[in-house]
């Protein structure tokens, strides 16, 4: 196995990782106002989101940045509960363009602190290897992999529910994403923040 496949498959385990599912539950978030004629939406939102992730992955791996884990690991729930509960209330807004853009913004700065909550484990794992970008490109690809994997496991099971069962738009942002904050909070409860 090369290096880049290494990392690629690190990359993409991270983010499908059941057993910590906060990215994944963060990427449903992202994704659950979206319909399946929307992808081209979704990629650029999870792209956003990688590339935040990325940038503080790459600022803590090559020492030019110190996380507080504990901070980081309240934030990421955080971000998640502010996501879901962003969709709640936009629930019965037909979105545009300047919504669009919000989204991205904001898959891109709470990338940045899901990037610090793994960036700890990834640079004890690389060390001091010289090749440091190859395999931070290498995650990161493999990342971006895993994140549309769950976009297309997660806006498939959507497509099914609208088309077999005909759940309302509105009710499915309103039950995902309340789902969603409800596992948020006790994921910050649960934190050693406190």
């Amino acid at each position: 196995m090369t290096d880049f496949q290494l990392y690629f498959e690190l990359g993409r385990a991270h983010i499908m990782d059941i057993t910590a599912y906060d990215h994944i539950l963060f990427v449903m978030a992202l994704c659950t106002i979206y319909q399946v004629a929307e992808w081209k939406k979704v990629l650029i939102l999870v792209t956003a989101f990688t590339i935040g992730h990325s940038l503080t992955l790459a600022l803590v791996t090559l020492d030019l940045i110190a996380v507080n884990s504990a901070v980081v690991e309240f934030l990421i729930p955080v971000t998640i509960l502010i996501t879901a509960l962003g969709n709640i209330r936009k629930r019965n807004v037909d979105f545009h363009q300047r919504a669009s853009r919000t989204n991205y913004f904001f898959a891109l700065f709470f990338g940045l602190i899901h990037g610090l909550g793994f960036s700890n484990y990834l640079k004890a794992l690389l060390g001091t290897d010289t090749d440091i970008i190859g395999q931070l490109f290498a995650f990161n690809v493999g990342l971006e992999v895993g994140q549309v994997l769950i976009v297309l496991i997660f806006m498939g099971i959507a497509a099914v529910l609208h088309f077999f069962f005909h759940i309302a738009r509105r009710d499915w942002i309103l039950a995902v994403s309340s789902a969603i904050a409800g596992i948020a909070v006790m994921l910050m409860i649960e934190t050693k923040f406190w």
